[in-house]
């Protein structure tokens, strides 16, 4: 019996309208964050002191992380903002810290996570990803791609995390 398909992620196409994500961000490349040196820990620890998860609010119960402003492709440099979906109230009371960026409408591959802990399942979907696209018929256009963290019922270590990868 082949086991390989045991840790494969769920996929499906799924088509979302534009938004706009509110939150804390930094400017990073996948070689850095492989290292020590990594800043998205770092990122998370600033997302969640700086109270953003209490402004949750609306039909949208989800922290995301987004990765945008692309540099080139997988390789490259990409901006990483970690919020919430923001509306033109919220955008009005931004603080100096925080970031807005803004995903238009596109169509996604998304990859959804088994369930397990957090600092497992996310690098591994991500290890997944790359993986799938070198040999893909689907094309990424690294136009802003994002995890989406369902917080109505989250568990860091019994989560499933849906990753959105923009696609042409």
């Amino acid at each position: 019996m082949n086991n390989s398909n045991q840790n494969q992620s769920e996929r499906w196409i799924e088509v979302r309208p534009a938004m706009s994500i509110q939150g804390v961000g930094v400017r990073t490349t996948n070689e850095a964050e492989a290292g020590p040196q990594g800043k998205i820990p770092q990122l998370w620890d600033r997302y969640f002191q700086s109270g953003l998860q209490s402004q949750i609010s609306g039909d949208d119960q989800a922290i995301y992380a987004l990765y945008t402003e692309y540099e080139s492709d997988a390789s490259g440099a990409y901006t990483l903002i970690i919020g919430n979906q923001a509306d033109e109230f919220a955008a009005a009371e931004t603080s100096g810290e925080l970031q807005q960026a803004s995903v238009s409408a596109s169509r996604y591959l998304v990859f959804r996570t088994r369930c397990g802990p957090l600092m497992e399942i996310v690098p591994e979907v991500w290890h997944e990803i790359w993986s799938y696209f070198q040999q893909a018929a689907e094309k990424r256009t690294f136009t802003g791609d994002y995890e989406r963290y369902d917080m109505r019922q989250f568990d860091p270590a019994h989560t499933v995390v849906d990753v959105y990868i923009a696609i042409e």
